[in-house]
């Protein structure tokens, strides 16, 4: 097994828009929800995503800041298997537009019609702590 560099993540995971967010609630159920990478693939630790204020996700990071994300590729993405990844991080939750800005891409306005003047849009930014990886036979966790 080679080992994947940060370097070779974020290059497979440019193909992947859509992953999983993880909070824990407050009676300590897991949720998750789909969330959109915006197209942000110059990944070096760190996502980034768009909700409302209201969001049960805001209420969880607020009072849990300990997160998870999941990934799936297609198979066949850069011509190999399946590609999982899984991300345990903190949240950070973020209320300034000037920093939205550099995370908005055209698509979030499908979503948030107002752009980064959206009443109550929030951006969650998830450091990544441990990311783990599976890769066909490849498998293994990614230094950071």
């Amino acid at each position: 097994m080679a080992g994947m560099t940060l370097e070779d993540l974020s290059e497979k995971m440019s193909k992947i828009d859509f992953g999983m967010l993880s909070t824990r609630t407050e009676g300590g159920a897991l949720a998750s929800r789909p969330m959109s990478n915006n197209g942000d693939v110059a990944y070096r630790g760190d996502s980034f995503f768009f909700t409302y204020e209201a969001a049960r996700t805001v209420a969880d990071i607020e009072r849990d800041a300990k997160v998870g994300l999941s990934f799936t590729g297609p198979v066949g993405l850069l011509g190999g298997p399946p590609l999982f990844i899984a991300v345990e991080g903190q949240a950070e939750l973020i209320r300034d537009k000037a920093r939205y800005a550099e995370h908005w891409t055209k698509d979030l306005d499908h979503w948030f019609e107002q752009g980064v003047g959206t009443p109550d849009l929030v951006m969650i930014r998830v450091h990544a702590d441990r990311i783990h990886y599976w890769n066909g036979s490849d498998e293994g966790e990614v230094p950071l």
